[in-house]
């Protein structure tokens, strides 16, 4: 059988690997210039832990993975012809992470004592999603997470959207990044007369943008809510204008509701925090981000040049830790996709040159004596920070070339009889054929210049 790798994952090679590398170096680096620690979770967390926490869709989504050993003690064979969640959870006892938020809840819960609050973590890893694979969705990915827990101040999430702008300005993409409150969405919930449909509205309205007004209506309608409640909003999510006036408009709408009000305050906060950043942060009151713990401010970023979902989001939830036993925790967060942000890169064209190469310098191979004359030259050049390769082998001068170009590796050094009698080498430029002769010490002061690193 040829092998092959399941739907929604994906290999990477080097290029790939040196290209998703500047990603996560840009955004870890970017996180540590705001005081963000890296911390790591497991890949599998209990379903203890995981379920009930993403809403029912997100629950779907989860996988599960069996239990060790004999799974199947006892278990009916009337239990497994009914395939139920019950039976699910009978024979998993662990799952697959859905998102690097709830095991972070998890992990403070468990460590709280070894924290100083407010603590501040970033987190770099894949999880797994049992979604149905398309462009820019896959079952497996990276996210780039950076919370704050411990602080209700909105001064963290003024912070986030700075660095939102930080990572993508670094990136050279051009961005919008919308915001709205879920205390907003509660209010139009009270407003409408269906608090108890909260759920049911931001999770249809949170589709908006992929399904059509008329699809989110039925949904709607599906999900109880009579038609004259589902005129009530159909105003709220057509509002236009800028973000000032969309404020203006839902302070003037809440008049009589505090929930509504509350949000509006909190927005309205942040986007006077952020200062000339509000220019490209946009109130979009139908965003809803569908995960059920968010309780405060939400955002999502859009790439402006590049059809693609979202590529960040996040918000505030103010009791995610709380159904670990450990109430009273507000924290707030940012997640970067890296891999639809390695998408628009790829896209746009706007990996630096750098990125794709691996290898600088390659010492062609001549026989013994001169391998191991190209070993001590190539040591110096390894320790001023060359990346540097030696053939293996003292295979035909055409081959070793081939090898060189099909690697994209710029510059080769060669060293015979004569280069080593006169303990220099000769450098060849691959891109415009030129050769020098040069001094081991010449050599390495040519390769480390600015132009010759960003080869």
């Amino acid at each position: 059988m040829k092998p092959s790798i399941p739907k929604g994952t994906r290999d990477f090679g080097p290029a790939e690997m040196a290209r998703r590398n500047y990603i996560f170096d840009t955004i870890r680096s970017v996180y540590a210039l705001y005081g963000f620690s890296q911390i790591e979770t497991p890949a599998m967390e209990n379903l203890s832990t995981l379920m009930g926490k993403y809403g029912e869709e997100g629950d779907k989504l989860l996988f599960k993975v069996l239990n060790s050993g004999d799974f199947l003690r006892g278990i009916s064979p009337d239990q497994l012809a009914e395939a139920s969640p019950a039976l699910a959870a009978k024979l998993c006892e662990k799952g697959l992470r859905y998102d690097l938020t709830v095991p972070f809840a998890r992990y403070v819960v468990q460590h709280h004592d070894e924290l100083t609050l407010p603590f501040r973590r970033y987190q770099i890893q894949p999880v797994w999603r049992a979604d149905r694979p398309q462009k820019g969705r896959y079952r497996e990915f990276y996210q780039c997470d950076a919370d704050i827990v411990g602080t209700d101040s909105l001064m963290c999430e003024a912070e986030l959207m700075q660095i939102v702008d930080e990572v993508f300005h670094r990136f050279g993409i051009r961005v919008c990044i919308k915001i709205n409150n879920r205390k907003i969405l509660a209010g139009i919930a009270e407003k409408i007369g269906h608090a108890d449909k909260i759920v049911d509205i931001t999770v249809a309205i949170d589709k908006l943008d992929k399904i059509g007004l008329d699809a989110v209506c039925a949904e709607l309608t599906e999900a109880g809510l009579p038609p004259a409640a589902i005129e009530q909003l159909q105003p709220i999510i057509a509002c236009g204008g800028t973000s000032d006036e969309k404020l203006a408009t839902m302070r003037r709408y809440f008049a009589d509701t505090p929930t509504g009000l509350k949000g509006v305050d909190e927005v309205e906060h942040v986007l006077r925090t952020v200062g000339p950043l509000a220019n490209a942060i946009e109130l979009d009151l139908t965003l809803a981000r569908g995960l059920n713990y968010y309780t405060g401010c939400i955002f999502e970023v859009k790439a402006l040049d590049a059809a693609i979902g979202s590529i960040a989001g996040g918000g505030r939830y103010d009791n995610l830790t709380g159904i670990f036993g450990l109430p009273g925790l507000s924290g707030v967060g940012i997640s970067f996709g890296a891999d639809r942000i390695y998408d628009v890169l790829s896209e746009l064209d706007l990996y630096p040159e750098a990125t794709t190469t691996a290898t600088q310098l390659l010492f062609v191979n001549f026989g013994e004596a001169e391998a191991a004359y190209a070993l001590r030259t190539a040591a110096a050049a390894r320790r001023a920070g060359i990346r540097t390769e030696v053939y293996p082998s003292a295979a035909k001068m055409k081959k070793q070339m081939q090898y060189a170009n099909a690697n994209a590796i710029p510059y080769v050094a060669l060293a015979g009889e004569e280069e080593m009698a006169a303990g220099c080498l000769t450098l060849k430029d691959m891109q415009s054929g030129e050769q020098q002769r040069l001094t081991p010490e010449q050599l390495i002061a040519k390769l480390t210049q600015p132009a010759a690193q960003q080869v």
